[in-house]
């Protein structure tokens, strides 16, 4: 099966559990292959994660669309991804942004990612090596924020770099098994959704797990 034909596939299956048609076009407009190793390309419309090395992996697609529905983007957003890996969720969120400010702790997949972004040409995509503190205080606050790796608790220092209304998805739970959890943040009681299970790589960090 052509690319091509395995991409209208995957977004045909995607369209019966996705529903806002905005995430649905990025995801048709930005070329996953290009964004994994060359060795796993025939798979790249598959909806699996993928290996991208240093131990970390690319999402499955479903849950990169369930994430981004989540945030419930509408064009003028200033979004943090904490978790670049190799820059396809924050080309996915460019594609729907204003502003997409994402940090990555492994300095090769900065490198890696912010040459496949450039390549495609996008100019509104600022990539950081990640800090000791979670997340990117010097650019907050921000509407939105999307974390690509499994956290412990959820984490105030995140949180904290939210506009009111602003909203953080993100796993929660073991090292091993997460549940996608929504915080929509409020100026009394923050509202707290669960979105169901889901399995990242640990999220490395103050306020996270250690190394």
């Amino acid at each position: 099966m052509g690319l091509e034909t395995a991409r209208a596939r995957l977004l045909e299956s995607l369209s019966h559990e996705i529903s806002d048609k905005r995430v649905l076009a990025a995801l048709a407009s930005v070329p996953r292959e290009l964004f994994i190793p060359s060795d796993y390309c025939h798979s790249a419309y598959d909806d699996v994660p993928l290996s991208i090395g240093f131990g970390q992996t690319i999402s499955q697609p479903f849950i990169v669309a369930l994430m981004t529905q989540t945030l419930g983007l509408k064009g003028s957003e200033k979004v943090l991804e904490i978790g670049t890996g190799s820059g396809y969720q924050a080309a996915i969120l460019a594609e729907l942004a204003k502003q997409v400010v994402t940090v990555e702790r492994i300095p090769q997949l900065v490198e890696s990612a912010r040459r496949t972004l450039e390549m495609l040409g996008y100019t509104n995509v600022e990539i950081h090596t990640a800090e000791n503190v979670l997340g990117w205080p010097a650019g907050a606050p921000y509407d939105a924020v999307i974390v690509t790796a499994g956290a412990p608790r959820i984490p105030d220092a995140l949180v904290e770099q939210l506009t009111p209304g602003g909203r953080l998805v993100i796993p929660v739970g073991s090292r091993w098994e997460q549940e996608l959890i929504k915080v929509t943040r409020r100026k009394r009681r923050n509202l707290i959704e669960n979105l169901g299970g889901c399995r990242f790589v640990p999220l490395i960090g103050e306020d996270a797990w250690e190394q």
